[in-house]
């Protein structure tokens, strides 16, 4: 899929700030499943904007905005061509044992994903030994879209884990949080990914950033699943960057100096081209 990109980053302030500072996690990353074309980001007030890599290895842009101002807009253009996922080759769950100690920091706790007895929490199945791995995964992917009802709005990025359960509403930030937090505690290395999605190919998301998981499979390597969706990581899918939960890879983080808080007003489009 060939796709350009709109994001649309706003925020109004009543009386004048100074000194903001932001980091900005718009540029979709490069990989085998993809391939960005062009990437353009705009900042009002016009200042300079600096770019370096992040632990992760995703792309990240800075911005400062010395003077008082009482907007801020970024907006980020992007062309980026994706391709069809390779389907996971077969693997029991045991194999994974290898494979853990490498990827660690996706087994233990993140801000956002504690430690916790969640597959009970969320009346998930634990996998054994002898299961493959990739059908549990998908397994895993319907029953946390069965088990919850997307709800834009009933959540914000403080909502706990627990809470999610036990309302049962939520957005993708929710289920892909819910998942991590399965499959760590089973012995399953995953990291929350951050991008964009097609809703024209039918899916829910798309309204702002979407989010979902990559599980790590012994003979494939990181492999995407989207429980908000029902559905493998497709060609509508656009990744920007992964971390060990929604903390490593908001799309906007900063800090400013004031007396005011400011509204945020977010527009995001995908185009299929």
């Amino acid at each position: 899929m060939r796709a350009e990109i709109r994001h649309v980053t706003e925020y109004r302030y009543a009386e004048p700030v100074w000194d903001s500072f932001n980091e900005i996690r718009l540029h979709p990353a490069r990989d085998e499943r993809q391939n960005v074309l062009a990437f353009d980001i705009r900042v009002t007030p016009d200042v300079p904007v600096t770019v370096h890599r992040d632990y992760f290895g995703g792309l990240i842009h800075h911005v400062h905005v010395h003077e008082p101002h009482t907007l801020l807009r970024i907006e980020a253009r992007t062309l980026v061509v994706t391709y069809p996922s390779r389907p996971p080759t077969p693997a029991p769950v045991s194999s994974l044992t290898p494979h853990r100690e490498p990827h660690v920091e996706y087994l233990l706790a993140s801000p956002r994903v504690p430690t916790g007895s969640w597959p009970e929490v969320f009346g998930a199945r634990r996998p054994q030994p002898d299961d493959d791995l990739p059908t549990f995964l998908l397994d895993l992917t319907r029953y946390l879209y069965r088990r919850f009802q997307y709800t834009p709005g009933a959540t914000d990025v403080r909502t706990s884990l627990s809470d999610f359960a036990g309302t049962g509403r939520g957005v993708c930030q929710d289920y892909a949080h819910a998942m991590l937090g399965i499959l760590r505690t089973v012995g399953i290395p995953a990291r929350y990914v951050s991008g964009y999605i097609y809703a024209g190919a039918d899916f829910v998301g798309a309204e702002a950033s979407h989010a979902w998981v990559e599980a790590f499979i012994p003979g494939s390597g990181w492999t995407g699943y989207d429980p908000t969706n029902n559905t493998a990581v497709v060609e509508a899918h656009v990744k920007i960057g992964h971390g060990r939960d929604y903390s490593d890879v908001s799309p906007i983080s900063g800090h400013y100096h004031g007396n005011t808080r400011g509204v945020l007003d977010v527009e995001v489009k995908v185009y299929d081209q």
